[in-house]
Formats: structure tokens, C-alpha cells, sequence
């Protein structure tokens, strides 16, 4: 980007800005960064299945890079040398700059200035130099290893139809999705679940009877409270989970390495968390409540009654429903941040809904915030209880993997 008087003056109020928001809180260049970056890829509009391949992509070279530096840990997947001396927070800063220039290039302006703005705050010099090199050293190297991972695979989801016979032509989300390379699992398939219950089952009815009763657009049984719970969750972006996160990587005394490797497993046990989810979704590919709750008659239960109208509270995902996306992913994320935490006290966890018009939640537990989750699906229309339980499941065995990858707890 050419640095024009203009841009020279946006940079120097962003630098400003960034100085006193970290001078001024317990944060430090890994959650900014985290939080700058979560702005950067939804605002490039790339979808949340991409947007959480890239701060994954973000947060391991941000931390190989620190850890380079520092030698805090010895888990490293590059193994990279660095001088003790070169500056973290550049490393930091050019890590984050060309991982999201390659996977989030509509928002290239916003990336530099954001860049320039850190480097003005730090001292020209040796260190600032080694930092940057560390920095995009890591960041090309993440980038090499994850070019083949599968994202990239061409959508070729084939409807179920008979010849001749119109169906809705809005094709799914990432049926390709099952074809990416794990970080964490041996395969996209690692944690696959037993089937979704069977259509007769008493399991089924309870299922269906309840999000019928509490999803459905008008519903005169789902209290205000549980409206706004369910409008909270209908975001689907990464940054609503990393707030939670920042609230445990912002606590006093952390070091930034340590902040660093929480992101790095965070993001990467969430990634795979929506591999794996996906995989099970199109292997079994079971009906969202509208069509189940609109097709009542046919599901050979007596305890489901049609409803021939019904809606639910928001858009239903296109993609299929078993099991729950975001339970999968809050208990990856829940799961991860118990292991950090131990037998620490919890700090209250705190995040801002986009979705909700900027709303905050907290929770006093981690427990808390994962049910909520599945609660909130079933509120919002598009998810059975039994999904979301089979997806916190799921999502419990992924953040275990990366709680052991990265020693979580140690200091």
C-alpha cells in the first residue's frame, strides 16, 4: 500500500488508538491482534467456514513465530530459530499481515494500516527487523503447509431428485468441507457419531415437539429471555467465541507466549471442529425442524403432529442438521479454555453478539456458556436438543486434542 499523507495520518491515529487501548486494559499484541483480525475477516465477507481457516492459519504462525523467540514451549510444528531479541511485537504484526493479505486481500488497505500503525510504535532498529523477518517467515511457512489442506476443493454437492422433478435450487454450504485436512485428527471422520435417532423413537418426538414448540417464529412459549439468547447465537462468526477467550488471555500476569499457544489451540481445535462436524453432516444427512415439523405425517411417529406452516425463529443454515455446528465449536472452544484455566478461578466470560446489534453476554462458568449454546439452537428453530448434546460431545473430544498438542496448563 502506498503510504499517502492521508494514510500516513490514519496510521499515526490507529497507532494512537492502539497504544492506549493496550496501555489501558491487560491486553497485549496477541489478543489485538485476535480481535483486529476477527474485524478484518468478517468484514472481507469470506463466509465463517473460510474466516475460521484463517485465524487458525493467523494464530499458528503468530504462535510459532513468538515461540520462536521466546522458547517458552517446546511444542512447535516448524521449529523455526529466531534471535531472543527480536521484537515480539513485530513478529506478531507481520505474521498477521500476510497470512490475512493472501486469505482476506479485499481488506488489504485496512491490513497495512493496521501494520503500520504497530510498527510506529516500535523502535527502528535490529530487533524491529528480526521481528518482521520471524514474523513472515512463520507466516509463508503456515501458508505452505496448509495450500493443499482441501479448502480449496471444488463444490460438486449433487441434490436428490428424480428427473424432471423441481426441488429448491439454493445449493448447501461446503459439501467440500469434508475433504479438508485436519490440524488436530487423524480424519474428518475421527469423531464421526452413531446415527441421529430414529424416527419412531421417543427421543425423536421429545426432540421434535420441543424445538416445534420453542423455535417457532411466533412462539408463545419461548420467553423474552430465551428470544434474546436465541438472536445472540445467531451469529455465526468466529469473534463471538474469541471474546470468551480474551477474557481468560486478558487476565493479569499472563505471558504473551502463553496467549499466543491459547489462540493457536483454540483456533485450530474450532477448525476442526467444523470439519468434523461437517463430515457427519452430509454422511447422514438428516432434515432441518422446518422440513421435519412440515412433514409430520410422514415420519411414522404418532407423538409428531404436522404443522403444514410453520417457521422457525430465523433462516435455517443451508446445510444439513445433525449434528450442531455451534454446540461442536463452543465445546471445542469450552473445553480448550477448561484446560488452560485448571483449577483456577474463572473470570467472567464476556462477548458481543454482531448479530444482536452489538449485545453482550457473560457467564460465570464455562459450563454455562456451553449450554447455553445448545439451548439457544433450539430457540432459534434450527437444531434438535439431541444434535446439540452429540455435538458438545464431539466437540469435547477435538479440544482434548489440542489441550494435549499444546500442554495446556503448563507454565
Amino acid at each position: 500500500m502506498k503510504i499517502t499523507i492521508k494514510n500516513k495520518v490514519i496510521t499515526l491515529l490507529v497507532a494512537i488508538i492502539w497504544a492506549f487501548t493496550i496501555s489501558s486494559a491487560q491486553a497485549d499484541a496477541v489478543t489485538e491482534w485476535n480481535q483486529r483480525a476477527g474485524d478484518i475477516v468478517v468484514k472481507a465477507d469470506i463466509g465463517p467456514l473460510p474466516a475460521e481457516r484463517a485465524l487458525a492459519m493467523v494464530h499458528a504462525a503468530v504462535y510459532e513465530a513468538v515461540n520462536a523467540i521466546t522458547r517458552k514451549f517446546p511444542v512447535s510444528d516448524l521449529n523455526l530459530k529466531a534471535d531472543p531479541d527480536a521484537s515480539v511485537e513485530a513478529a506478531i504484526a507481520a505474521a498477521n499481515r500476510t497470512i490475512l493479505s493472501r486469505l482476506a486481500p479485499s481488506q488489504q488497505a485496512m491490513i497495512d494500516i493496521s501494520y503500520h500503525a504497530v510498527l510506529e510504535l516500535i523502535a527502528d532498529g535490529p530487533e524491529k527487523t528480526k521481528g518482521i523477518a520471524i514474523g513472515e517467515k512463520a507466516a509463508a511457512a503456515i501458508l505452505t503447509l496448509r495450500e493443499d489442506d482441501g479448502a480449496n476443493v471444488t463444490e460438486e454437492y449433487r441434490p436428490r431428485t428424480h428427473a424432471g422433478v423441481y426441488i429448491p435450487t439454493v445449493i448447501p454450504e461446503a459439501p467440500q468441507w469434508v475433504q479438508r485436512k485436519p490440524w488436530l485428527m487423524s480424519s474428518p471422520s475421527q469423531f464421526r457419531p452413531a446415527p441421529p435417532p430414529a424416527l419412531d423413537s421417543e427421543l425423536w418426538a421429545r426432540d421434535y415437539n420441543e424445538v416445534k414448540a420453542l423455535g417457532r417464529k411466533d412462539s408463545q412459549q419461548r420467553t423474552p429471555e430465551q428470544t434474546e439468547i436465541a438472536r445472540f447465537w445467531e451469529e455465526v462468526m468466529p469473534p463471538i467465541y474469541h471474546g470468551i477467550v480474551r477474557s481468560v488471555a486478558n487476565l493479569p500476569g499472563r505471558e504473551i507466549t502463553q496467549n499466543a499457544r491459547l489462540f493457536a489451540a483454540v483456533t485450530q481445535s474450532s477448525d476442526d471442529a467444523l470439519i468434523a462436524v461437517f463430515d457427519a453432516k452430509y454422511h447422514y444427512g438428516l432434515w432441518r425442524p422446518v422440513t421435519a415439523i412440515r412433514n409430520g405425517d410422514i415420519d411414522g411417529n404418532d407423538a409428531t403432529e404436522r404443522d403444514p406452516s410453520w417457521l422457525p425463529f430465523i433462516d435455517t443454515p443451508m446445510h444439513p442438521e445433525y449434528p450442531c455446528a455451534h454446540c461442536i465449536v463452543s465445546s471445542a472452544v469450552g473445553t480448550v479454555l477448561q484446560a488452560e484455566i485448571g483449577d483456577d478461578p474463572t473470570p467472567l466470560l464476556t462477548t458481543t453478539s454482531a448479530a444482536a446489534g452489538g449485545v453482550k453476554r457473560s457467564w460465570t462458568t464455562i459450563g454455562d456458556f456451553m449450554q447455553e449454546v445448545i439451548d439457544a439452537r433450539i430457540y432459534d428453530g434450527v437444531h434438535y436438543r439431541n444434535s446439540g448434546n452429540i455435538g458438545a460431545v464431539m466437540g469435547k473430544q477435538i479440544g482434548k486434542l489440542a489441550a494435549q498438542k499444546y500442554q495446556l496448563g503448563s507454565k
